[in-house]
C-alpha cells in the first residue's frame, strides 16, 4: 500500500486517539493514585523500592527505548540495511558496560541523584561540584527531552503532512503539559507506572508486528532479505556495509564516534543513574538489569526485523516519498501488514513512547536542579523534605517549559541527532566523573570540575562547529559555512578530552584526595544489602 506524506486519511485518526486518550487516563488516574501522599523525598525521587526485578528491568527498558529508537532505527534499517542494523547493535550494547562497571557501585554509594555519589567520595569542593554535576544533568536532559517533543511532531506529521507552526505548537505543548503532570503529580511512582505500561505495549506490539512479517515470508530469513534487498533500489549492496556509514573515511569515524557515544553515555543519562538507585538491593539490581538487557535486545533485534520488513514490503522507495528520514517506515509497514488497527497501535505506542522517556528525563533534570542545585549548591543542605519536593515540583515545571520552547524552535532537527548529542554530552563529562568517582583514588573536586565543564563545553564547541549546524542541506543553518569540524558526533574526540581533563585537573591540583574517604567510600560501594 502505497501512502504518500501526510496522506494517512484523517478517518483514520479515530482509533489512534481512542487508544491514545484510554492510554492516558489510565496513567493519570495511577498517577494520582501512585503519587506520594507524604512529601518525603525517597517517595518522591526513588518510589517505594518494592518492586519486583521484572518491573524495575520494564520500567528501565521504557526509559530507554525512545521515540528516535523505535521510529528512527526502523527507517535506518529500511533505508540503509546493514549499517541501521550495525547501528541497532550500539543501542543494545552500552547496557552490558553499565552492569559490568556502574550499577551496583553506583546504588550503593548514592541516594537521588549523581550529585550524592560524586559527593559522598569528595568531601572538599562539594558546593561547586554539585553545581557543576546539575548543570551537566540539566543540559543533557534537556537536549533528551527536546528530542522526545520533535518525535512527537514528527508523528503528527505522519497524519496533517507537514504541520503549520499552531498545530506544532499545540502538539508539542499538549506533550509537555502532560509530562508535567506525570512528574509533579506522580513523581517516581507515576513516571514508573507509564515506564512499565509502555514496555508492555512496545513488547506486545513488535511481537505482533514481527510475527506478521515473518509470517508473510513462512518463516523464511533469506527470503525477507532477498526481498529486503530487491525493493530497496540498492540490490545486495543493501545487505552490506557501506550505504551510510562507509561512503567515505570521514563517514565511517562518524560512525566509530556514535557507537563510543552510544555504548558509553548510557552510564551517564541522569534518568538512568537515578533508575539505578531504585532498587532496593544490589541483587535486585542485577536482575533487573540483566531483565533491561534482555528487553532492549529483544526490541532492537525486532525494529531489526521491521525495518527489513518495511524494505521488502513498503518498499524503500515509498518510504522515501513518505518521510526522507524514514520516520514513517514502522507506521507504514504496520498499516500495510495488519491495516487500521496495527497502525493506531504503532502510533499510540510512539506516543506512549514518548511521553515515558520524556517524563523520566523530566525528573530527572527536576531532581538535579532541586536536590543538585537548590537543596545544596544553593541552600547548603539546609532544606526540609517539603520544601525540596515543593521546588522539585516547581523545577519540572520550569524544565517542561524550556523543552517546549526549545523543542518549538528545533522542531525540524532530527530527533535523533539530537538523542544522539545527549549521549555524547553525557559521556563526555558525566561519564568520566562516574568512572573516576568510583575507581580512582586519587580524584579531586578540581579533577571533577574540570571534567564536567570540560566535556561539556568540547561537546558543545565541536557541535557549534560541526554539519549539524552549518555547511549541509540537513544542517541548521544550511545556507552558512563555518564547520571546520567534519563530524556529527563529537564523542570521539570530546571523550577522550573529558577523561583528559579529569585527569589533569587532579594531577596539577593543590588538593590531594582523603585516602580515608576513599576508603569509607570503597566500602560503601562493595558492601551493601543483597
Amino acid at each position: 500500500m502505497t501512502i504518500a506524506w501526510g496522506a494517512i486519511p484523517l478517518s483514520q485518526t479515530r482509533l489512534p486517539l481512542v487508544l491514545f486518550l484510554v492510554f492516558l487516563a489510565v496513567t493519570m488516574f495511577t498517577a494520582i493514585i501512585a503519587s506520594p501522599h507524604r512529601d518525603e523525598l525517597n517517595a518522591f525521587y526513588i518510589g517505594s523500592r518494592k518492586l519486583s526485578p521484572l518491573r524495575y528491568g520494564m520500567a528501565m527498558c521504557g526509559d530507554y527505548i525512545s521515540a528516535a529508537t523505535l521510529l528512527g532505527s526502523t527507517g535506518l534499517v529500511c533505508l540503509t540495511g546493514y549499517d541501521g542494523l550495525l547501528y541497532l547493535v550500539g543501542t543494545a550494547v552500552g547496557w552490558i558496560m553499565v552492569l559490568l562497571l556502574i550499577a551496583e557501585p553506583l546504588r550503593n554509594s548514592g541516594r537521588f541523584t549523581l550529585g550524592d555519589t560524586v559527593t559522598l567520595r569528595i568531601r572538599a569542593g562539594q558546593r561547586p561540584v554539585r553545581l557543576a554535576v546539575g548543570v551537566c544533568a540539566l543540559v543533557v536532559s534537556l537536549l533528551y527531552l527536546v528530542a522526545q517533543l520533535v518525535a512527537s511532531v514528527a508523528l503528527l506529521a505522519q497524519f496533517t503532512g507537514m504541520p503549520g507552526s499552531t498545530a506544532r505548537a499545540v502538539c508539542v505543548t499538549t506533550v509537555g503539559c502532560l509530562v508535567v503532570f506525570y512528574v509533579a503529580v506522580g513523581g517516581m511512582p507515576g513516571t514508573t507506572f507509564i515506564q512499565i505500561a509502555k514496555t508492555v505495549m512496545l513488547v506486545a506490539a513488535v511481537a505482533v508486528a514481527v510475527v506478521l512479517v515473518l509470517a508473510h515470508f513462512t518463516w523464511s530469513g533469506d527470503s525477507l532479505l532477498g526481498a529486503a534487498a530487491v525493493n530497496s533500489g540498492h540490490g545486495q549492496a543493501f545487505l552490506r556495509p557501506g550505504l551510510r556509514f562507509g561512503v567515505s573515511t570521514t563517514s565511517k569515524v562518524d560512525f566509530f564516534s556514535l557507537a563510543l557515544s552510544m555504548a558509553l553515555g548510557v552510564g551517564g543519562l541522569p534518568h538512568i543513574v537515578m533508575r539505578l538507585l531504585s532498587p532496593a538491593t544490589t541483587r535486585q539490581l542485577r536482575r533487573a538489569v540483566s531483565w533491561t538487557i534482555g528487553l532492549v535486545g529483544a526490541v532492537c533485534l525486532a525494529v531489526g526485523v521491521l525495518g527489513l520488513g518495511a524494505a521488502a514490503i513498503v518498499g524503500t522507495g515509498t518510504v522515501k516519498g513518505t518521510d526522507p528520514t524514514g520516520n514513517s517506515a514502522v507506521l507504514l509497514l504496520a498499516q500495510s501488514m495488519g491495516g487500521t488497527l496495527l497502525m493506531a497501535a504503532f502510533s499510540c505506542l510512539v506516543f506512549a513512547t514518548v511521553l515515558s522517556v520524556a517524563a523520566g528525563v523530566t525528573l530527572a533534570a527536576a531532581s538535579a536542579l532541586a536536590h543538585d542545585v537548590y537543596a545544596h549548591a544553593i541552600r547548603r543542605g539546609r532544606t526540609h523534605d517539603r520544601e525540596e519536593v515543593a521546588v522539585a515540583r516547581v523545577s519540572a515545571a520550569a524544565v517542561g517549559v524550556l523543552g517546549i520552547l526549545f523543542a518549538l524552535l528545533a522542531w525540524d532537527w532530527n530527533a535523533a541527532s539530537l538523542a544522539f548529542l545527549a549521549f555524547a554530552i553525557a559521556a563526555s563529562s558525566l561519564v568520566p566523573t562516574i568512572v573516576y568517582t568510583l575507581f580512582w583514588q586519587r580524584f579531586t573536586a578540581a579533577g571533577a570540575l574540570l571534567a564536567l565543564y570540560g566535556g561539556l563545553g568540547c561537546s558543545l564547541l565541536l557541535v557549534a562547529f560541526g554539519p549539524l549546524v552549518s555547511s549541509t542541506p540537513a544542517s541548521v543553518l544550511p545556507s552558512a559555512d563555518f564547520a571546520w569540524f567534519p563530524l556529527q558526533n563529537p564523542g570521539i574526540v570530546s571523550i577522550p578530552v573529558g577523561f583528559l581533563l579529569g585527569w589533569l585537573g587532579t594531577v596539577m591540583s593543590s588538593r590531594t584526595a582523603d585516602v580515608a574517604t576513599y576508603r569509607e567510600f570503597e566500602e560503601s560501594c562493595l558492601i551493601a544489602a543483597e
